[in-house]
């Protein structure tokens, strides 16, 4: 008995379509998901996958099948029948990689949308500057016949610099005296990166601020409600955590694998991350843009633990602050200047004081 193509075709369907779902789920391609934004991206992820693991599958195995089906045979030196096309199925194999993109172009966008990455009032809250128009292919033979004013428009880089230097553990690391902050251009991609809140946590406050600054090659994290700098960042589960960051010297990259974000820092440009970490571990942090001959290097851990062992970590860092100040303030008792407390230290070293005074300047 011949079993019908349709059947056949039916078949050869139902399996594909399982097959791609079961991959889809089990490829295992991907670290674990530490952050709840995390379990979203792998969402879009998996559906990636499922679709391209049945088009993969469906594509070779056509191609396979027809180059054994079709093969020439020995002997057979006829010329293959004159095929001009077929409209309908020309339409189809067109159609349906179209209504894929589509579909996952939306799907793409929402999970953007959820993460906190899409704001529809940013670029009707700050309008185009004249700086901005400078920047746009075409506008700088006009800008120079305009003698429009510069632009009023607060720069939000500049305040958000300001506010973070507020913070006397900030102010310590970051060169922002000697990095001028940049204008935001919204709606020509001239905008410092940012992922705020997911829109059910639109307008909150985030449970915990951390500064971070990347500079060649490390990373530094200033916790501005404790004044806590480290060289490694904390964070507790379940606590949405937003990061300020921006670099001293070239751009960097904030990228956790496991958070499934990355963000640019960038001189000049404040970038902001929010997440909520869900599972406690100890995560690399790494450096995803070239900035120099050690990039490679350029790493830092990221724990996320429980919110008893977050304080219990926080008190650690204050105690061992102050007793750094303590052994500090006992080597120096008597509260002499640099010059006179390094002197003795340098006599035998051929340093004078007078060095001493412009290395100190």
């Amino acid at each position: 008995m011949k079993i019908p193509s349709s059947i056949w075709t039916l078949l050869i369907g139902i399996v594909l379509t399982l097959v791609s779902l079961w991959y889809g789920q089990n490829h295992g391609l991907l670290p674990v998901a530490a952050t709840d934004e995390a379990v979203l991206v792998d969402g879009l992820f998996n559906t990636m996958m499922i679709v391209s693991t049945g088009i993969f599958l469906l594509v070779e195995g056509i191609l396979i099948y027809s180059a054994f089906k079709y093969r020439r045979r020995a002997g057979d030196n006829e010329d293959g029948p004159p095929v001009e096309g077929n409209v309908p199925l020309e339409i189809l194999w067109t159609a349906i990689p179209a209504i894929i993109v589509l579909g996952i172009s939306v799907y793409s966008f929402d999970v953007y949308n959820e993460i906190g990455g899409f704001d529809p009032h940013a670029i009707h809250e700050a309008p185009m500057s004249q700086e901005s128009m400078t920047m746009m292919p075409g506008a700088a033979i006009a800008a120079t016949l305009n003698d429009t004013p510069p632009s009023t428009e607060p720069n939000l880089n500049q305040e958000k610099s300001d506010e973070a230097m507020q913070d006397p553990a900030t102010a310590a690391v970051r060169n922002a005296d000697q990095i001028p902050q940049k204008q935001n251009a919204p709606g020509i991609g001239v905008v410092s990166p940012t992922i705020g809140g997911s829109p059910d946590q639109a307008g909150q406050p985030p449970e915990l601020r951390i500064n971070v600054t990347g500079l060649q090659y490390a990373w530094i994290f200033t916790y501005p409600e404790t004044g806590i700098t480290t060289g490694e960042m904390h964070v507790p589960i379940g606590k949405e955590v937003q990061i300020n960051m921006t670099a001293n010297d070239v751009i960097h990259a904030f990228w956790v694998p496991e958070f499934r974000l990355k963000q640019d820092a960038i001189p000049g440009r404040q970038s902001e991350i929010r997440f909520t970490p869900k599972k406690a571990g100890d995560y690399a942090l790494i450096c995803a843009e070239l900035c120099g001959p050690y990039h490679g290097a350029m790493r830092a851990s990221v724990v996320v633990e429980t919110q008893e062992a977050f304080d219990k970590w926080v008190q650690e860092q204050l105690v061992a602050s102050k007793e750094t100040l303590n052994q500090a303030v006992a080597v120096n008792p008597a509260n002499l200047s640099p010059n006179e407390f390094l002197a003795p230290y340098t006599k035998g070293m051929g340093i004078k004081p007078e060095m001493l005074h412009h290395i100190h300047k």
